[in-house]
């Protein structure tokens, strides 16, 4: 079993409600998958997925050596939509173990269809919402990399509660790298680049890093439909990296 299933506590970590208040990142959507979406889906999700909470509660630790077959760095994509960077990036790096986490049906069967058609291992993908994801399926110091490409910017003033990078997911995303762990996070939304850039930059495990540095992975993102059409109509894409301390 992928999911490791822990006696008391279904948290990794006690009192983490008090210390990373949670945050709705995401819009509700509702669509259907085709046929074939559906056929993959039937196929391989019960290999390659899980959710981050069931009925019963949240989901609890991710064995991922067990659920990937071998030992191997972690790197969590939050928000990874159809998955043209998730494919892209671990064809590029296949000695790394990628976790997609996407809250969207659709946009996961979209990349199950792309990593059957690829043939791709080094993916898995969770179903649920990212502090989900970080409060109870890693440990401190567990990942290699922390992956978050153009989150929702809720460009709205009285929305701007909503954005998913804010100092207290920061400071968790912070925990759950090991030292030495790189987060990267991409956005095309000006002012929460330089919300992004505060909170990061005030996290006191993590320092600021550049693509040239010596990095645990790579930075090298395809560029996707969304981004060219936030190109094409004048926004800049601005990419931001921090270490964290060893």
């Amino acid at each position: 079993m992928h999911v490791q299933r822990q006696g008391g506590s279904a948290t990794p970590d006690a009192g983490l409600a008090h210390r990373y208040p949670r945050v709705t990142s995401f819009r509700s959507r509702r669509s259907a998958l085709t046929e074939t979406q559906q056929e993959v889906w039937d196929r391989l999700w019960p290999r390659l997925g899980t959710v981050a909470r069931e009925e019963t509660g949240p989901a609890q630790h991710l064995d991922t050596a067990a659920w990937f077959g071998r030992q191997a760095p972690v790197v969590l994509e939050i928000g990874c939509g159809t998955g043209t960077s998730t494919l892209g990036m671990a064809q590029a790096e296949p000695d790394i173990d990628v976790v997609a986490a996407e809250v969207y049906r659709r946009g996961l069967a979209q990349l199950l269809s792309a990593i059957d058609r690829a043939g791709v291992s080094n993916i898995r993908l969770v179903r649920g919402d990212a502090v989900d994801v970080l409060e109870h399926m890693f440990s401190s110091g567990e990942l290699t990399g922390v992956r978050v490409f153009f989150p929702d910017p809720w460009p709205k003033s009285r929305h701007h509660k909503r954005r998913l990078l804010q100092p207290a997911t920061i400071a968790l995303i912070a925990d759950r790298l090991r030292p030495g762990g790189l987060l990267h996070a991409a956005t095309d939304h000006a002012g929460y680049a330089e919300q992004i850039a505060e909170a990061g930059d005030a996290e006191p495990l993590l320092h600021r890093v550049q693509p040239d540095d010596q990095l645990p992975m790579s930075v090298q993102r395809p560029t996707t439909k969304y981004e060219t059409k936030a190109r094409n109509a004048g926004s800049a894409v601005t990419e931001l990296l921090w270490m964290r301390r060893r």
